[in-house]
């Protein structure tokens, strides 16, 4: 991966303001999924002058950038992502909403076949598994 979200955002021309600062910086250490109630939890325990409202319009503005992935797992709920994360997948775990990332080469490989054998050159994908956990 290459600048940091608040690089990119000062590249992109985005004004950026400590709080959006503040933001930028929780969503770049976060090795989850957080939705926007976790990352306000998250920014107002570094800056408790943050509100809902700001943790909500920076999170739009850093979509509508292509700073961020929204990610919508089915449970209501959107999450959000640097969208310069290398490639991976998502298992989600239905029980628990547990979200496992995860790179598997033979997927890769047929999904380059499918696209090629329709008649297509594969320019990205997203691929999101939904289970629950084998008893033992």
């Amino acid at each position: 991966m290459g600048d940091s979200i608040i690089e990119r955002c000062e590249s992109k021309g985005l004004r950026m303001t400590e709080q959006r600062r503040t933001i930028a910086t929780v969503l770049q250490e976060s090795t989850d999924h957080p939705d926007v109630e976790e990352l306000y939890a998250r920014a107002s325990a570094r800056d408790s002058g943050i509100s809902l409202a700001t943790v909500y319009r920076t999170v739009k503005l850093f979509e509508e950038a292509g700073i961020l992935d929204k990610l919508e797992f089915g449970d209501g709920r959107a999450r959000y992502e640097d969208a310069e994360r290398e490639h991976h997948d998502h298992l989600i775990d239905i029980s628990s909403g547990e979200v496992i990332e995860f790179v598997d080469p033979e997927i890769e490989a047929l999904q380059e076949k499918i696209a090629e054998k329709l008649g297509f050159q594969l320019k990205g994908h997203r691929l999101e598994l939904y289970g629950v956990p084998l008893k033992k």
